[in-house]
């Protein structure tokens, strides 16, 4: 018998990966297959409106480092990154980080109620069918990118970020 050594942050991402299979299953979904972006490509942004009101518009982003944080309240491996994510938010956003929350559930009022009853305040929209195809979700969940200051990927990941790798984000601010 051979035996593979992962490392924690490997077993849940594998762990994450079956998840989302085993979710998109009982939701009678078939999960999207896109690959996560590439690093140093251009990554193109749309307005869209906000859970709670406004819109998040692509000027907002400019010469900015943007987070974008596929998620759902649905989650468990998002129910550990998300509080992680709202301390970046708190600690980073006067530095100038943007962020952009993208809920894959199946309702908006789901995500929204999730949101407020955690006291997430970070910018959150709920993928509808347009919102997705502005924002395609790439495979896993969740799934953090960040689009740099110059509007193109430095950093792509899927699976849970531990709260360091959180923390880390901050770099690109």
């Amino acid at each position: 018998m051979h035996r593979i050594a992962l490392s924690r942050r490997q077993l849940l991402q594998a762990g994450a990966a079956v998840g989302t299979l085993a979710a998109a299953s009982a939701r009678g979904q078939k999960p999207a297959a896109a690959a996560l972006p590439v690093l140093g490509t251009p990554y193109p942004l749309a307005g869209v409106p906000l859970l709670g009101g406004g819109r998040f518009e692509p000027a907002q982003a400019e010469g900015h480092a943007l987070v974008l944080y596929w998620w759902a309240s649905w989650c468990p491996f998002c129910a550990q990154q998300s509080p992680e994510m709202q301390k970046l938010w708190a600690a980073q956003q006067g530095r100038g980080l943007r962020m952009l929350a993208l809920s894959i559930d199946k309702r908006p009022e789901d995500a929204a109620n999730y949101l407020r009853q955690k006291g997430y305040t970070f910018p959150a929209v709920w993928t509808s069918p347009e919102v997705a195809r502005a924002y395609p979700k790439p495979d896993g969940l969740p799934v953090t990118v960040v689009r740099g200051k110059d509007g193109r990927v430095v950093q792509a990941e899927k699976g849970q970020l531990f709260a360091e790798d959180v923390a880390d984000l901050a770099r690109w601010v």
